[in-house]
């Protein structure tokens, strides 16, 4: 019997002990997922409160506090006020419209076709789409600079734009998405009589929103936070993106003012919040769905 004794001690204990550890886990878990929160979003909210704060109020050093004590928007009032921001943005909204129409149509056309079998190239095209990734944009600039220079695209939306129209990225995801349809059901379609165009629009298209959002998300940001092409091509402020309005404003003489270069920053960035917020849902079925495949 006292042998006994220390066993069910033993046994008494370790369910105690499971739910210690279990619960030390979950603390650590959530420890670092508030660390991983801290990195990702404190500098937005930091910027969010420093454009809040009056003129008085310190932004930098140890007397700075976090959350504003004398909330204003007058940082805001003077952007729009003195920098054309309503232009800046539309502009830049036609790029993203722009953007986000090729980045649908032309990848998924493309990705349908690599997700066929049957005609001669396909692997050759697939593995040239993944040679071109392999290459930063830096290094062929010049080149799209003299192209686009040489068809008097200069200045303009379509010389921003085009460079850009299809991503070799969206290609090999949607080829991704159209080839994880299973061969059976398009089988059962051509028993019926669909043709190529009736599989598309019936069968490979709607299997394939989650992953057209993740592209229209990806492309929109990507369009929206562009810099570096428009710096190059764009001449005339009346085309100026947001991007480019928003470095204008750091060299002008409202560059004193950190609230308003804040207040500019965050303008900027209301629009992906919203767009993100609104395709959150649809966005996340998309990447779940291509693990899965």
């Amino acid at each position: 019997m006292t042998a006994g004794i220390p066993v069910r001690s033993d046994r008494a204990r370790s369910p105690q002990r499971r739910g210690n550890r279990r619960t030390r886990g979950l603390i650590g878990r959530y420890a670092l997922l508030v660390g991983v929160l801290f990195i990702t979003v404190g500098p937005l909210l930091w910027q969010v409160s420093a454009s809040l704060k009056g003129p008085d109020e310190p932004i930098f050093g140890h007397v700075a506090t976090v959350l504003p004590t004398q909330p204003t928007l007058a940082a805001y009032a003077t952007v729009f006020d003195q920098v054309p921001m309503v232009l800046y943005v539309r502009n830049s909204l036609i790029m993203c419209v722009l953007t986000v129409f090729s980045q649908i149509v032309f990848p998924t056309l493309a990705g349908y076709m690599l997700s066929r079998t049957g005609w001669r190239g396909r692997t050759g095209f697939y593995w040239l789409l993944i040679i071109s990734m392999m290459f930063p944009f830096e290094s062929i600039m010049v080149s799209l600079y003299t192209m686009i220079t040489d068809m008097n695209l200069g200045d303009s939306f379509v010389g921003v734009w085009l460079p850009g129209a299809i991503s070799a990225v969206n290609v090999l995801i949607m080829r991704a998405t159209f080839a994880a349809v299973p061969d059976e059901v398009e089988d059962a379609a051509m028993i019926d009589g669909a043709g190529e165009w009736r599989r598309f629009f019936t069968i490979f298209l709607p299997a394939a929103k989650g992953s057209m959002v993740v592209v229209i998300i990806n492309s929109f940001i990507s369009a929206w936070d562009d810099f570096l092409w428009p710096f190059i091509v764009l001449r005339s402020e009346s085309n100026f993106t947001l991007s480019l309005g928003l470095s204008r404003l750091d060299a002008s003489s409202l560059a004193f003012d950190p609230r308003v270069v804040m207040a500019g920053s965050v303008v900027a960035i209301v629009p992906i919040l919203v767009l993100f917020i609104i395709l959150q849902r649809h966005f996340f079925r998309g990447v779940e769905s291509g693990a899965i495949k």
